[in-house]
């Protein structure tokens, strides 16, 4: 009897698997991952659009980035910048190919291989954003208009894309269940301390960043993301803007030889007369006066035709040095007009003394003693120099009357024989040597 009750009992035991307590817990698992899919999935959807809208800004800046210097590697067809600005786009995760053309379609550099990639979803999430042409444009100035010289292709990895987005939709799928079994806040609060915060301070430095000078940007100190992608990417980024940075220096140390004469080491033409424009525009705004001293090397011809051309260059570097020596305000400019021509640009000086200052010059250029046995009107090397200084008026936009009085009296200065200084009408000879 016992036993029979007792088998009764057993039979009538509810196993594990189908009591209420187990059926409820995966109903409500269920039930869970039902929202979860849900909301997986719209949360999703959204996710493949700013996905979209971040690889599209992130390769269109760095774009921006190289673009003046990729022009200059196209201007100025050289291989090397261009191996470093391909190198530096190259070096990102999400890029598979990039190639630097000049104006006549020649590539000059080029990294990578076209993404094969068959997969139809990922083609339809992102194979309208891959493929990105920069047209390159050089401008010697930055509100010039542009030359175009060439084109920067770059196409971007569908592979490194879908596994991106891949790893995102499972990472919000994950998060989405956890948010369904309760412990949402938890999860948030590990997110925003070990991933969006340090994402808020690289996003924050980035948007710092000075475009002339990307190298010397203030990377994050991410103290709790040691040796983890975020880590990496940082570290991708310091390269790759350094590398950006040193194509910038070379940039500006051929802008820099390019406004220095070669021979003498004085600015050029080119310098000087961009120089002369922006002082212009400083002394008419402050209602100061502005000078200028044109000075010619006396019967410099016969000295170059009697001694010989190395002589003369060697004449104009140490009238060169004599004028750097003399003329020692921080914003003046001595620069060298052409041949034996040079001239000096004083703001803030009137005709006295502009004067004064040419008076000195002769003076100096008598101690440098540099025979000169073919001048008519000296045994040494001497000066002939015209001045002009005047105040700016509203109306006057350009130096260009200033340049063309101290012109005429050069003119003067060397009709009268030369070794003189003109600043007006009459001429006041140098002191005989």
């Amino acid at each position: 009897m016992i036993e029979r009750n007792g088998s009764e009992s057993s039979s009538n035991k509810v196993s594990r698997l189908r009591s209420l307590t187990t059926k409820q817990a995966l109903a409500t698992l269920l039930a869970g991952l039902i929202l979860s899919l849900i909301a997986g999935s719209i949360e999703l959807i959204f996710d493949a659009r700013k996905m979209r809208d971040e690889v599209q800004s992130q390769t269109l800046q760095m774009l921006k980035l190289v673009e003046a210097t990729a022009a200059e590697a196209a201007f100025q067809l050289n291989p090397e910048l261009a191996e470093q600005v391909v190198t530096g786009l190259y070096s990102s995760d999400t890029v598979s190919k990039v190639t630097l053309r000049d104006d006549f379609g020649r590539v000059m550099f080029s990294l990578g291989t076209d993404d094969q990639l068959d997969n139809a979803f990922y083609h339809y999430l992102f194979g309208n954003i891959l493929s990105y042409r920069q047209i390159l444009e050089y401008r010697v100035l930055a509100n010039a208009s542009g030359r175009i010289v060439g084109d920067l292709e770059l196409t971007l990895s569908l592979q490194s894309l879908g596994q991106a987005f891949s790893e995102r939709s499972l990472l919000i799928f994950v998060l989405s269940l956890l948010k369904t079994l309760g412990i949402v806040l938890l999860m948030v609060w590990v997110f925003a301390f070990l991933i969006t915060r340090p994402l808020l301070r690289v996003y924050t430095a980035l948007q710092t960043i000075n475009l002339e000078e990307p190298g010397r940007w203030k990377r994050p100190y991410l103290k709790y993301n040691k040796g983890d992608e975020l880590e990496h990417l940082v570290k991708g980024l310091d390269n790759l803007l350094n590398a950006f940075q040193k194509g910038l220096d070379q940039r500006d140390q051929l802008h820099t030889l390019s406004s220095i004469d070669a021979l003498t080491g004085l600015a050029n033409r080119r310098h000087f007369d961009a120089r002369i424009n922006q002082l212009w525009q400083e002394a008419r705004k402050d209602k100061k006066p502005l000078a200028l001293l044109f000075m010619d090397i006396d019967f410099f011809k016969p000295f170059n035709d009697n001694y010989g051309h190395a002589a003369g260059d060697e004449c104009l570097q140490q009238v060169a040095k004599l004028l750097l020596t003399t003329v020692t305000r921080p914003d003046d400019l001595v620069a060298r007009y052409g041949g034996e021509e040079f001239v000096c640009v004083l703001p803030d000086t009137d005709l006295q003394g502009a004067y004064q200052l040419a008076c000195r010059l002769q003076e100096n250029i008598k101690k440098l003693n540099l025979p000169h046995a073919y001048s008519q009107c000296s045994e040494r090397i001497t000066f002939s120099i015209g001045i002009a200084a005047e105040i700016p008026m509203d109306n006057e936009i350009a130096p260009d009357r200033l340049l063309l009085l101290a012109d005429e009296r050069l003119y003067m200065a060397k009709s009268a024989g030369r070794n003189q200084i003109i600043l007006k009408e009459n001429a006041v000879e140098a002191e005989s040597v």
